[in-house]
């Protein structure tokens, strides 16, 4: 896998180019504001080149995954977060601020408010099985308004990077990010043979090619990939070490 070079700051810390070519982009911007009064000095500095990642988890992985999330080790804060980024496919932010006042138990849906979503407007995110017996359980064990509540000065629970390190440790998975988990639920979905359009619903992508195509979507066919994904998953966890492929299920 290529790893993208990064830079170095003075105080000794690096960046990625992802984030200097971001800072490039608002420096720009900046001094464009200015034009044509003053000259712009960054109008002649190129950006980095920047790789797409492409990591999610492979089968082996999961079930090693999983096989440590069970452990008495991992609290259970971190394992039902880990649980809902993978059944859910959402990003690590929304799911570290789920609220109980978004989440319908009877419907099994999950209302992202536009002011939330990445993209600035509402996601609906259909609940699979495994993931209302996550959230029916912690309901009847709180009274945080918050699904995972923090005692943090936001409320909720923040990422938990060092939690993350040592499950991955203990599950000899290397290179793997917590936004890693959301493109894994995408990789099973298409191992399942769901189209291209209905994993970007689940996932809440938005471009202008295919926006349109999205919201003539209905929520049940994403709602059927999902709980098939989710299927696949324990199902992974389950099987033995040498057991490989997910398979499409239901008839051929």
């Amino acid at each position: 896998m290529t790893t993208q070079p990064k830079q170095r700051g003075q105080d000794g810390a690096t960046i990625a180019t992802g984030t200097a070519n971001r800072a490039l982009a608002l420096l720009k911007t900046v001094f464009n504001q200015a034009a044509p009064d003053r000259p712009n000095p960054c109008r002649n500095v190129r950006a980095f080149r920047e790789v797409s990642r492409e990591r999610f988890l492979a089968p082996d992985e999961l079930r090693a995954l999983y096989t440590a999330l069970a452990s008495p080790e991992t609290p259970d804060n971190f394992r039902d977060y880990i649980l809902l980024s993978l059944y859910t496919g959402a990003r690590r932010n929304n799911i570290l601020s789920m609220r109980w006042c978004d989440i319908n138990l009877e419907t099994q849906v999950w209302t992202i408010p536009a002011d939330q979503s990445k993209n600035g407007a509402i996601m609906r995110v259909p609940l699979t099985a495994p993931a209302i017996e996550i959230l029916e359980r912690r309901h009847k064990q709180t009274s945080s308004m918050f699904v995972f509540a923090g005692t943090g000065k936001a409320g909720h629970y923040m990422e938990p990077k060092r939690a993350w390190g040592t499950l991955l440790k203990r599950a000899g998975i290397a290179d793997c990010r917590l936004h890693d988990l959301r493109r894994t639920a995408g990789s099973v979905m298409a191992a399942q043979g769901t189209s291209i359009h209905i994993i970007g619903k689940a996932l809440g992508h938005q471009n202008p090619a295919s926006t349109q195509v999205y919201a003539r979507l209905s929520i049940d066919p994403v709602r059927e990939a999902l709980e098939a994904a989710s299927k696949a998953m324990l199902e992974a966890a389950a099987a033995p070490p040498k057991v490989i492929p997910f398979r499409k299920t239901g008839s051929e």
